[in-house]
């Protein structure tokens, strides 16, 4: 399975392990679980700590059961997380791949690269917005990909690492 939404990437990779930690060992609703995401690590709406809620599970650090959302008891290395993003984030292996063959790339031409990869009912769920969103995933896509070592942002722009 591949999840595609990607929040902003935080300043220090730290910031992944305390938002896990937010997430309950005893599962919980999708609400209950991004309350605590607001209350415990300050995110500013639902929306952005469902985002987080859905990487974090993308990340093997959360995971959805038949009782609710709940924390994987294991912690955030580096190189398992690059693993799993690489793996489990849509277009993350994509986008790496295109890095090493045509790299540097800006994240405009990082996008214009990735532009086919758009699901076709995601093109089709709202034709008005689904350039922004999609430009807004691949930038986070390629922020996440710096911050986990898989590639480098350069004056030239991002190649893999």
């Amino acid at each position: 399975m591949k999840f595609k939404l990607v929040p902003e990437p935080p300043a220090d990779l730290s910031f992944v392990a305390d938002a896990q930690r937010a997430v309950p060992l005893v599962p919980g609703t999708e609400d209950d679980c991004c309350r605590r995401l607001m209350d415990r690590v300050g995110f500013e709406s639902r929306d952005v700590a469902r985002t987080w809620l859905t990487f974090l599970r993308a990340l093997e650090l959360a995971e959805e059961t038949d009782s609710g959302f709940a924390r994987i008891r294991r912690d955030p290395d580096r190189e398992a997380l690059a693993a799993a993003f690489r793996e489990r984030v849509y277009g993350a292996d994509r986008l790496l791949d295109r890095l090493a063959t045509d790299g540097p790339l800006t994240a405009d031409e990082a996008f214009e690269a990735f532009r086919e990869s758009i699901p076709t009912w995601e093109r089709h769920k709202d034709p008005s917005r689904v350039e922004d969103v999609w430009r807004e995933r691949v930038a986070n896509l390629l922020e996440w990909a710096v911050l986990l070592d898989l590639a480098e942002r350069t004056a030239e722009g991002y190649r893999r690492a």
